[in-house]
């Protein structure tokens, strides 16, 4: 049966605060009065101003509680009942436009009930208005029910007074069971949902957090709704305990309940039709449309929900976009597309610049017992059509899968490999460097499209869009050794198998074998071990180009951020390239806290910080991601240097002019084929005869696709190339040999 009160009328509007909640001295409308920082000066009605409001039909349970600015004009308010404290605005005889929306400013036909109404506002078939304040000229037309309870949150994962710890919201991220789950705040960055959802056997860290969370709002009762000024929100049916930022558009909502909807006049929000929303954050410059649903939920800023998108229990990260389809517990970092209905996202930390392809069906399968898979996708993760991927799954950066069904778990840890199924025997195939080998047009695009679609107001992160990054590149050093090891033992396996021979011999061997481009080597057959959790053959194929590959990239990797990062330095001063080539320290890993790269020595350091009480709120923690943000370029680039000299065996006091010189030299020649390789990558696109066939000729391919040598990118790229020679051949002058 339900539960129905019955109360008397004159009480409708007021005791919003239970009075044991009350503090000393204070009446219910201390937090209100704090909220409302509008300098209006309101007085009571006139006697013609009530007069007049009663003669258009105008009710209210106390006349006296009805306060007005100086500027109210009673002609433009209308067939409304008020109940409780109400304070309006100026009221001008004007109509608002927006979008078509042409509505008369003034009160039209709606129960308001203890709300502060900003000036010339329009409010016209709002059937029940609650303990809402409204900034200016902000526009509600035909919304059933807009109200906010003494006890709301918005959207945060706090516990007010009085309440058990049992009603805290949790967003449970990357597994099922709820193991790694957070707790949300209003400007939470990937990387604290990241973090947080990490350590999980540090208590103390943990507590640190969840007491950052708490302390970042007042748990005191009372707290009102609140509007933006220009914010436009028509035929809506329910919006409850949910605080609106400016200029934010909502239009044909369905339920908006317990969120945060942030929204600036630079970076407009927008809600559209048959959303409905619970329990959730959406940051600035979001937009949601055309029947998404979403609880339990985090968007960070400029991302996108739209056509039937599901997101429950997950964070999306900025510059991201879900259409269609379903993400649960799922932990997303910048930069993510997922475009198709039956694609699936389940229980993943996807570490960004990711695309998911129709049909990818990523965490499908629990091996296990419980709904408690994972899977972890470095950046640049790509599944491909109809790819399905089972927990648990481990992928390195810029791993594409190729269309199969995978039939088991997976750690794969060569970066810019292409997998692939080989039913036919029964093989897993693996082609490290596949995207440098065909496909660096997209590779190279994709960095340059992110990084220019990164479109956030407060860039509190710093953000990672290249390939070319500690994160990749510290893989690429260890798949070298890697790929010496496996080719050492495919060589002994094939002409000695029943000799005994040493690890070391073995991976001389490869390094043998591989350096050289000895012709054998394609003669080999290459099997890795414990890649997938089967019996079946792991292959590995293209391995001498992967290697060669590799091992320029690791040389041309320190030139690379000298150019991006010290783009005027002069090499002939020592002192420069003694400071970024000595006492590096080991090539370390770098971790990926929410698409900003942090060397781990960094992320211990945090760590403690937070423990110690060095660090001791989210917006401290917030400054520290902005230090390590400024200090990125100088790490990276020695970084690269530590990791150049890791591979050539060398200490960095044995690094000489001459030496630098060498790898100036050699990064000239690498850059050009790279730039080549970019051309050539998309040319076979119009090379193709089958792509070709459908177009009457030439010109008419061009007219639909853009002619190759129009294309944008390329012109940038090829620009690009050039300066970079340029460049080059300034250090190469400035060295003085």
């Amino acid at each position: 049966m339900n539960k129905i009160s019955r109360h008397p009328l004159s009480s409708l509007g007021y005791k919003f605060i239970d009075p044991k909640y009350l503090p000393e001295g204070a009446d219910e409308y201390y937090l209100r009065n704090k909220q409302n920082r509008s300098t209006t000066l309101f007085r009571n009605l006139s006697a013609s101003e009530l007069e007049q409001l009663v003669r258009n039909h105008n009710q209210a349970d106390n006349w006296n509680n009805v306060l007005v600015s100086d500027a109210f004009n009673p002609d433009l308010v209308k067939n409304c009942k008020f109940f409780g404290l109400i304070r309006i605005g100026k009221l001008e005889p004007f109509f608002l436009e927006y979008h078509n929306l042409r509505m008369p400013v003034g009160l039209y036909n709606s129960t308001i009930i203890s709300c502060d109404i900003g000036d010339n506002v329009v409010i016209d078939n709002v059937n029940y208005l609650s303990h809402y304040i409204l900034g200016d000229e902000v526009v509600l037309v035909n919304v059933n029910e807009m109200s906010t309870t003494s006890h709301a949150k918005f959207g945060n994962g706090i516990v007010k007074e009085g309440e058990s710890e049992d009603v805290r919201i949790w967003l449970e991220l990357c597994n099922e069971n709820g193991g790694r789950k957070v707790a949300p705040f209003s400007g939470m960055l990937p990387g604290d949902a990241w973090m947080w959802s990490r350590y999980r056997t540090d208590k103390d860290f943990q507590s640190k957090l969840l007491t950052f969370t708490q302390n970042e709002f007042d748990v005191k009762r009372g707290y009102y709704g609140k509007v933006g000024d220009r914010c436009i929100i028509k035929n809506t049916l329910i919006i409850k305990d949910v605080w609106i930022g400016s200029d934010a558009y909502i239009k044909g909502a369905n339920k908006l309940k317990n969120l945060t909807i942030h929204s600036t006049a630079d970076a407009s929000t927008q809600v559209g039709e048959g959303c409905e929303l619970v329990n959730g954050i959406i940051s600035e410059g979001c937009t949601l449309f055309y029947g998404v649903k979403a609880v339990r939920f985090l968007m960070a800023a400029q991302s996108q929900l739209k056509y039937g998108a599901r997101l429950i229990n997950s964070y999306l990260g900025s510059n991201a976009t879900i259409s269609c389809c379903e993400v649960l517990n799922s932990l997303i970092f910048p930069s993510h597309e997922q475009h198709h209905n039956n694609s699936f996202l389940c229980a993943a930390l996807v570490q960004g610049q990711s695309n998911m392809a129709a049909g990818a069906t990523v965490g499908s399968n629990h091996n296990s017992r419980g709904a408690d898979g994972e899977i972890i996708a470095g950046r640049g993760f790509w599944p491909g059509l109809c790819v399905s991927l089972k927990h648990n799954s481990r992928l390195a950066t810029f791993t594409i899968v190729a269309k199969g069904d995978y039939p088991a778990e997976l750690d794969i840890p060569i970066p810019f490999s292409l997998l692939s199924n080989d039913v036919t025997h029964d093989e897993l195939i693996v082609m490290p460097a596949y995207w440098f080998q065909y496909n660096l047009y997209a590779l190279s695009r994709n960095a340059w499209k992110y990084k220019a679609r990164d479109k956030r107001i407060e860039k509190f992160q710093r953000l990672e869009f290249d390939f070319l990054a500690p994160d990749s590149m510290v893989e690429v050093l260890n798949s070298i050794a890697v790929l010496e090891t496996l080719c050492g033992k495919a060589y002994y396996a094939k002409h000695l198998p029943e000799q005994v021979v040493s690890n070391q011999s073995i991976r001389q061997k490869g390094e043998e074998l591989l350096s050289s481009k000895d012709p054998q080597v394609k003669d080999l057959d290459i099997f890795a071990n414990g890649w997938e959790n089967s019996k079946r053959k792991i292959r590995l194929i293209k391995v001498v180009e992967a290697y060669t590959l590799f091992k320029q990239l690791i040389q041309y990797y320190p030139v690379y951020c000298l150019s991006e990062y010290y783009t005027k330095a002069d090499l002939s001063n020592e002192d420069f390239i003694m400071d970024l080539t000595s006492n590096l320290p080991a090539p370390d890993e770098w971790i990926n806290v929410g698409g900003q790269l942090v060397p781990k020595l960094s992320m211990d350091q945090l760590i403690a910080d937070v423990k110690e009480g060095e660090i001791n709120s989210w917006n401290e923690l917030h400054d520290r991601y902005k230090i390590l943000g400024n200090e990125y370029a100088e790490a990276k680039t020695k970084h690269a240097f530590a990791i150049a000299f890791s591979d050539r065996g060398i200490a960095s006091s044995d690094f000489d002019k001459g030496q630098l010189q060498e790898m100036l030299e050699q990064s000239k020649s690498f850059r050009q084929s790279m730039s080549e390789k970019i051309y050539t990558s998309r040319k076979k696109d119009y090379d193709n005869s089958f792509r070709n066939m459908v177009y009457a000729d030439e010109e008419e391919r061009d007219l639909v696709l853009g002619a190759l040598e129009d294309n944008g990118f390329i012109q940038t790229e090829k620009e690009e190339c050039q300066k970079f020679i340029q460049q080059i051949n300034d250090y190469l002058n400035s060295l003085d040999l």
